[in-house]
């Protein structure tokens, strides 16, 4: 199909928003990462003042007050936590998902909407099976133990530094006996 010159001015004139692809819900992304889970539970948890001091004294910064998990449970036993977040890709936000074992490492990583016109290989498997098994121990940094995309390098980089955020977050709460 070719598009007329006014068609294409105008696709080109779009808001980076009208590009927005929905590609699963956070229900889905939970069964996805957790299909053995019988029942998933939701927590909100506030940021207090002892986990923040925790938090910045492992360089992350917590872009809420509060984060919200979902414990995936099997029988009553935790089998892990999904956490459903957003960053800033270059000028849209990018929504995610990520799934943490009992035992704090990545289990899976899911893009779940992406809004930006360009970088949606970050979509692609081997690039978000670099996640797996990374603990809040990895440096979950892009050019470290994070490869980067040629064109999508800010997408590539805000959600590493999600995951990461994510993950050390978990880590402490766990740490703590709140995600019990």
């Amino acid at each position: 199909m070719r598009l007329t010159p006014c068609t294409a001015a105008l696709v080109a004139l779009a808001p980076a928003g009208a590009l927005a692809v929905d590609y699963m819900t956070a229900e889905q992304a939970q069964k996805l990462m957790f299909p053995d889970a019988t029942a998933f539970e939701l927590r909100d948890l506030p940021l207090d003042e002892a986990l923040a001091k925790q938090l910045a004294a492992a360089h992350v910064k917590p872009t809420a007050p509060r984060i919200q998990v979902s414990l995936a449970k099997q029988d009553g036993k935790v089998l892990g936590t999904v956490v459903v977040d957003e960053v800033i890709g270059k000028f849209e936000r990018i929504t995610y998902a990520v799934g943490v074992n009992a035992d704090g490492s990545v289990r899976q990583v899911e893009i779940l909407s992406y809004r930006e016109s360009h970088g949606h290989e970050i979509r692609l498997p081997a690039w978000r099976k670099q996640f797996v098994g990374k603990t809040a121990a990895s440096p979950l940094q892009v050019g470290d133990d994070i490869a980067n995309i040629s064109g999508a390098t800010l997408s590539c980089t805000h959600v590493a530094e999600g995951v990461r955020r994510v993950v050390v977050w978990l880590d402490l709460l766990r740490r703590a006996g709140k995600l019990a």
